[in-house]
């Protein structure tokens, strides 16, 4: 990427949640370092082994978070690397970890020079779910805000095109955020109490394909509703799987 020495290596596993694939950041040169190894697929794992090799070795391998898109190759990758470090936060050479909750409650983002590789906190194209959970939406907006106050010149998702204007894109995840509870307390003033109600109402540009991550969404938006005394009584809570990620 134009004025900085890294390279972005996008996995082939397109799909609505992957969007075009999740993408292999590989950083800085002699050693170099790569962030989010991915999916555990042949071609990809050769393509970053192979940029990787090219920039003088893998001094370590970091991720941003748990979910298996990111993570899959984690272990072939260490393996055919020499068996480099790897971690999920602290620091590791060059970069740095900082806490970034809300996709996932072990999400971090690792920040290297002004470039932050963001994960699924922030996206190339559209928006992330936020898990539920006590704290997880509103550690979310806190993350979101950490990092427009870092002036960054670059952020790197971990599914889409890297965002070059990283002050704008933070702000508008910010807005989009906080409208979404504008229109969600909106829908609850109404009288709206079931899941469906204030999907239709609150996601009403959530296409079929992507309800459940709404849902999933909806919940986190509820619960920090709920710590803040502002959820009426009789709210549906959303059923979600007991494990949802990518």
């Amino acid at each position: 990427m134009k004025g900085f020495d890294l390279a972005r290596i996008r996995a082939d596993n397109p799909s609505p949640m992957t969007l075009d694939g999740t993408n292999t950041y590989v950083l800085g040169r002699d050693p170099c370092y790569v962030v989010d190894p991915g999916p555990l697929l042949d071609a990809h794992l050769d393509a970053v082994l192979a940029e990787a090799d090219a920039r003088g070795g893998v001094g370590g391998i970091a991720v941003t978070h748990s979910h298996a898109d990111h993570t899959d190759a984690v272990d072939a990758l260490r393996d055919r690397a020499g068996g480099a470090p790897v971690a999920a936060q602290g620091e590791l050479g060059p970069l740095r970890s900082v806490p970034t909750p809300g996709h996932s409650p072990d999400h971090v983002a690792w920040i290297w020079e002004r470039v932050a590789c963001v994960g699924d906190s922030v996206l190339g194209e559209g928006s992330v779910f936020v898990s539920p959970g006590r704290g997880s939406l509103s550690g979310y907006l806190d993350a979101l805000r950490a990092l427009r106050a870092m002036d960054l010149a670059l952020l790197l998702p971990g599914h889409g095109p890297p965002v070059t204007d990283p002050n704008a894109k933070l702000d508008e995840y910010l807005a989009h955020r906080l409208d979404r509870e504008r229109r969600l307390l909106d829908a609850l003033a109404r009288g709206k109490r079931s899941v469906d109600d204030l999907l239709d109402d609150a996601w009403s540009d959530a296409p079929p394909h992507l309800r459940l991550p709404a849902a999933v969404t909806l919940a986190a938006h509820l619960d920090k509703l709920e710590e803040e005394g502002r959820l009426p009584d009789g709210v549906e809570r959303p059923a979600l799987p007991d494990a949802f990620s990518v």
